[in-house]
């Protein structure tokens, strides 16, 4: 049996462009993302580069109005370019789902001023945005948050920490969640932060198990002011604003996922095909084969579970016990299927010669970003049974 080179996923996409634009991405994937995946993310090399030939392809704006710089693409076609990209290096298809988020709150729920102001530049001016909710002390208790925001005249004084922000440090603007009122939900704002801001700092990056190319780290604000005109939305509207934006880029975390479990079914299926003992293949033994057909019937299903609620959302439907479905189911199936990838290869599957020990590494963290799964569990379950009754 000869070796079987990898197939590119076959795609339902709903138009020609749609086609042109997945065919534009294959190709820079493949002469510029995945040849120095491996090299660039055991030296923890960020790919700038990279994201400014996304931006000059009008791709770090897709899902948005053309009006602005956008590339009015529905969410069902924008998460299948996410998949192709985190496919080739989760680095870059993580870090456009990220930017994407920061861009979020802006495009939905900020003035025509404001959007005609600063979408532009965010969407395909080469900006690379952040997101910031998280803190050392409320992760998954979001509304806990401490950093504040305390009113100045015209201009808001932002202090406080974030924690866990990817692009932290080195992004050009943050979309920054602080208390500008009571504690708890209602007293959280939203604002548009430029990078450069005077009391802005990154800290050190995190030091991670893998996406050691993508910068995690906390962000200081020490007495960062802003002007008024980059609050967006209402005061006391900003954990809404963060909650819907979560609901949209837990679908691009599923789309990740389902795009590097991809990757290393692809890695596992060309080692199994090639890879000789007792005379034949180890493909032809047939532990090996139920179990690469298991990891093919998984990504399919999270990727036919993503669309879905890609599509509710382009419809306008409420989708957000289908996102938090769909992060769950993916993201388990990429910690699975990256897994069993280590598995069919062997020893050298533990090796970094091979780039199946990076993905595994790199799924675990699918799992705890955006919501962790027990998070998306709680989601789920409110929609189905209601609130918690305590």
């Amino acid at each position: 049996m000869p070796d079987r080179a990898p197939q590119p996923v076959d795609r339902q996409l709903p138009t020609d462009e749609a086609r042109e634009l997945i065919s534009l991405v294959r190709d820079i994937a493949r002469r510029e993302i995945a040849p120095q995946a491996a090299e660039e993310e055991d030296a923890g090399r960020f790919p700038r580069e990279v994201f400014t030939l996304l931006s000059e392809s009008g791709l770090l704006g897709l899902p948005y109005d053309s009006e602005h710089g956008g590339g009015d693409q529905p969410y069902e076609v924008y998460l299948q370019v996410l998949e192709e990209l985190a496919a080739a290096r989760l680095t870059v298809g993580l870090g456009v789902s990220v930017h994407t988020l920061a861009s979020y709150a802006l495009a939905a729920y900020g003035t025509k001023e404001q959007q005609v102001e600063h979408l532009p530049a965010m969407l395909s001016g080469g900006l690379l945005g952040a997101y910031c909710l998280s803190e050392p002390s409320s992760g998954s208790d979001a509304a806990s948050l401490r950093t504040k925001a305390v009113r100045d005249g015209e201009e808001w004084v932002i202090t406080g920490t974030k924690a866990w922000i990817t692009h932290g440090g080195i992004a050009d603007f943050y979309t920054v969640m602080a208390r500008t009122g009571e504690d708890g939900a209602r007293g959280i704002s939203a604002f548009l932060v430029p990078g450069d801001a005077a009391g802005l700092s990154g800290a050190a990056p995190e030091k991670k198990m893998g996406m050691k190319g993508s910068p995690t780290a906390q962000v200081h604000f020490d007495g960062v002011r802003v002007p008024d005109e980059r609050r967006i939305g209402e005061e006391g509207q900003g954990f809404a604003i963060a909650l819907s934006a979560l609901d949209s880029g837990r679908l691009g975390i599923a789309a990740c996922a389902i795009g590097l479990a991809q990757a290393a079914l692809d890695e596992a299926v060309a080692y199994a095909t090639g890879r000789q003992q007792f005379g034949r293949p180890i493909a032809d033994f047939q532990g090996l084969r139920f179990m690469l057909a298991d990891m093919a019937t998984q990504i399919e299903a999270g990727r036919a579970l993503y669309l879905a609620a890609a599509r509710l959302r382009d419809a306008g439907r409420p989708f957000a016990k289908q996102a938090a479905m769909a992060k769950l189911h993916c993201t388990d199936t990429a910690m699975k299927v990256t897994t069993d990838a280590v598995q069919v290869l062997g020893g050298y599957g533990y090796t970094a010669d091979f780039p199946a020990e990076r993905y595994m590494r790199e799924a675990k963290v699918l799992q705890i970003v955006e919501g962790t799964n027990q998070i998306q569990r709680m989601v789920i379950a409110r929609h189905l049974a209601g609130p918690e009754t305590r």
